[in-house]
């Protein structure tokens, strides 16, 4: 895939859920486009690995972290500005997708899991780094959203319930944000084959594959290379957007 040149010189970005996946990929062009990187995660060994793969690009940081955990990310928020100064760019990327079961099947603690970890998560790191990103009049938040959140998945109610949360979030934060110079989106990318889809059944997996007109899934390269612009100075004039990545699914 041809890769554009974007300008992300001199930023500092807090990218979670970021040793693997979507997170991981978004670290490694964010390197490639100049910015240095805050890896969050609360798997230490593959914060590790990571980290060793991605510094050949640039500079990289770690810290585990909880993103449901409001004392996690506090802590976490404080140790990263500690340790890089600034934080211009957070991806709100960490997630989990529950079991595959029907809602009124679905175990309740579960539910819950999954709405704590996609929507409570990024409300808490979006507060935690916010108030720097206002006092210096600056700053890009991406929202790592789901189609799913749009249209709803059957068998997938507590995570089809927490990313339609998270475009709601975004654009709540977009409009409270829109004369602080902090940019606020979201992108709503249909499934991409990360370790994600370890959690869900075959079925389940089929049938999002077979709602993508363009009959594949995405690649984390794709995601990554739209949440790069979102997160770029030339992202200049769209706050509290929804950017699909659908492979032509959503009907909106």
């Amino acid at each position: 895939m041809r890769q554009n040149a974007i300008d992300l010189k001199g930023t500092s970005a807090v990218i979670t859920g970021g040793a693997r996946g979507i997170g991981h990929a978004c670290a490694s062009r964010f390197l490639q486009c100049g910015a240095s990187v805050t890896l969050w995660d609360l798997d230490a060994n593959a914060l590790k690995s990571a980290a060793a793969q991605l510094r050949r690009l640039g500079t990289v940081q770690t810290c585990i972290a909880d993103v449901s955990d409001q004392a996690s990310v506090d802590q976490a928020a404080t140790d990263t500005i500690a340790a890089v100064g600034k934080v211009d760019i957070l991806v709100n990327n960490a997630g989990i997708t529950g079991p595959n079961k029907t809602t009124w099947e679905y175990p309740p603690l579960d539910w819950r899991r999954v709405i704590e970890v996609d929507l409570f998560g990024p409300f808490l790191c979006s507060r935690a780094l916010l108030p720097g990103m206002i006092e210096r009049n600056y700053g890009r938040i991406v929202n790592i959203a789901s189609v799913a959140g749009k249209e709803g998945n059957p068998n997938a109610s507590a995570y089809s319930a927490a990313k339609a949360g998270l475009i709601g979030l975004t654009k709540s934060l977009g409009k409270e944000l829109a004369r602080s110079g902090v940019m606020v989106n979201c992108v709503t990318p249909a499934a991409a084959q990360t370790e994600l889809f370890q959690q869900m059944t075959e079925e389940h997996v089929q049938y999002m594959l077979s709602k993508i007109p363009m009959n594949r899934f995405i690649k984390v390269e794709e995601i990554a290379a739209l949440v790069a612009w979102l997160a770029s100075s030339e992202c200049s004039f769209s706050t509290g957007a929804v950017f699909d990545l659908s492979g032509g699914r959503a009907t909106y």
